[in-house]
């Protein structure tokens, strides 16, 4: 069976408030998106690489992973689109050809291999599931009129999302292909925030897998300020 990993690196990262769009911002002796390039690169659970890069960067994408740090893995470097789930759809029409996919931001460095064992172990059983990790506070619902408390789910059922979400290929990419022809059409209304919700969409059983508390996904200043105190204690 072929595994291919999506890797997207197309994020503007206005929240970082930086010229240097995060996934390049200097963190320790690499760039931030090097690190799981690193862990995907040299797993035995991991055939391909597609680097999803932002409009106008694939030859500085190739340049700097594939000629100056040495990724053999990554076959193919794609131009995203303007929404996370339109740069995802054109890794999948890269990634064409495989038996599963994994899909991985590329702003969270801390993507082990631990984590690609469970996934993978899970993935030919499940056909979908995505890494995860219990929520340690409590969550309210906001009532969007008032701004009051309307609800308090119970804590031990939610979990905060992470990547790398992997799919069985072929449902996945059917997934998407019905996310965009809605989207033409003009009949996608709700918002898709993840790739688990576009397989959900399309009815697939998604299951919960541990990832870790470290997996965390560079956004804002503070971010970076917490991923580099994480990695000096590796």
């Amino acid at each position: 069976m072929k595994y291919t990993a999506i890797v997207l690196a197309g994020g503007s990262g206005s929240r970082m408030k930086s010229k240097v769009k995060k996934q390049y911002l200097q963190m320790g002796d690499y760039p931030v998106l090097w690190y799981s390039l690193a862990v995907l690169e040299k797993s035995s659970r991991i055939d391909e690489i597609v680097l999803v890069c932002g409009k106008g960067e694939q030859e500085q994408c190739r340049s700097l992973f594939v000629d100056t740090y040495g990724f053999q893995k990554i076959v193919k470097v794609v131009e995203g689109g303007k929404e996370r789930y339109h740069s995802v759809y054109e890794g999948l029409k890269a990634a064409k050809g495989c038996d599963y996919v994994l899909i991985h931001d590329g702003a969270r460095p801390f993507l082990d291999e631990e984590m690609l064992v469970r996934l993978t172990a899970a993935l030919p059983i499940w056909n979908a599931c995505v890494v995860g990790m219990p929520v340690k506070d409590t969550i309210k619902l906001a009532d969007p009129d008032t701004g009051c408390v309307q609800a308090t789910p119970d804590r031990s059922l939610l979990w905060t999302i992470q990547t790398p979400q992997a799919f069985r290929y072929d449902l996945i990419r059917s997934a998407y292909d019905t996310l965009i022809q809605e989207e033409s059409a003009g009949t996608l209304t709700q918002k898709v925030t993840d790739d688990a919700m576009v397989a959900e969409r399309a009815g697939a059983s998604v299951k919960l897998i541990e990832g870790s508390y470290n997996n965390i996904k560079i956004t804002t200043p503070e971010d970076l300020v917490f991923a580099r105190a994480i990695l000096e204690t590796r």
